[in-house]
Protein backbone atom coordinates (compact mmCIF):
# COMPACT_ATOMS: atom_id res chain seq x y z
CA UNK A 1 0.00 0.00 0.00
CA UNK A 2 1.24 3.24 -1.22
CA UNK A 3 1.99 6.13 1.83
CA UNK A 4 0.53 9.44 2.19
CA UNK A 5 2.50 11.97 1.29
CA UNK A 6 1.62 14.47 3.88
CA UNK A 7 3.89 17.33 2.44
CA UNK A 8 1.98 17.84 -0.82
CA UNK A 9 -1.12 17.62 1.17
CA UNK A 10 -0.14 20.35 3.43
CA UNK A 11 1.06 22.46 0.47
CA UNK A 12 -2.33 22.52 -1.45
CA UNK A 13 -3.87 23.41 2.32
CA UNK A 14 -1.68 26.17 2.07
CA UNK A 15 -2.19 27.39 -1.23
CA UNK A 16 -6.08 27.29 -0.87
CA UNK A 17 -5.48 29.36 2.53
CA UNK A 18 -3.21 32.34 0.43
CA UNK A 19 -5.77 32.08 -2.10
CA UNK A 20 -8.84 32.63 0.03
CA UNK A 21 -6.63 35.18 1.47
CA UNK A 22 -6.07 36.67 -1.54
CA UNK A 23 -9.15 37.02 -2.52
CA UNK A 24 -10.60 38.76 0.73
CA UNK A 25 -8.10 41.35 0.52
CA UNK A 26 -8.43 42.21 -3.14
CA UNK A 27 -12.58 42.26 -2.41
CA UNK A 28 -11.54 44.95 0.62
CA UNK A 29 -9.71 46.89 -1.70
CA UNK A 30 -12.32 47.17 -4.48
CA UNK A 31 -14.47 47.87 -1.38
CA UNK A 32 -12.32 50.45 0.01
CA UNK A 33 -12.28 52.19 -3.59
CA UNK A 34 -15.76 52.19 -4.24
CA UNK A 35 -16.27 53.44 -0.89
CA UNK A 36 -14.00 56.72 -1.67
CA UNK A 37 -16.07 57.11 -5.27
CA UNK A 38 -13.21 56.39 -7.37
CA UNK A 39 -15.87 55.55 -10.45
CA UNK A 40 -12.69 55.15 -12.95
CA UNK A 41 -11.55 51.83 -11.36
CA UNK A 42 -14.83 50.30 -11.73
CA UNK A 43 -14.63 49.89 -15.63
CA UNK A 44 -11.85 47.28 -14.61
CA UNK A 45 -12.42 43.87 -15.07
CA UNK A 46 -12.55 41.41 -11.96
CA UNK A 47 -9.33 39.30 -11.52
CA UNK A 48 -9.82 35.90 -12.72
CA UNK A 49 -9.77 33.34 -9.71
CA UNK A 50 -7.86 30.17 -10.67
CA UNK A 51 -9.81 27.10 -10.23
CA UNK A 52 -7.25 24.57 -11.57
CA UNK A 53 -5.93 24.19 -8.41
CA UNK A 54 -6.62 20.40 -7.94
CA UNK A 55 -8.47 18.89 -4.77
CA UNK A 56 -10.20 21.97 -4.32
CA UNK A 57 -14.25 22.64 -5.31
CA UNK A 58 -16.17 26.05 -6.16
CA UNK A 59 -19.28 25.65 -4.00
CA UNK A 60 -19.53 26.68 -0.20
Amino acid sequence: MAKPNYQFEKRQRELEKKRKKDEKRQLALAAKESAAGSDTDSEQEPAVVDSDVPGTTTSS
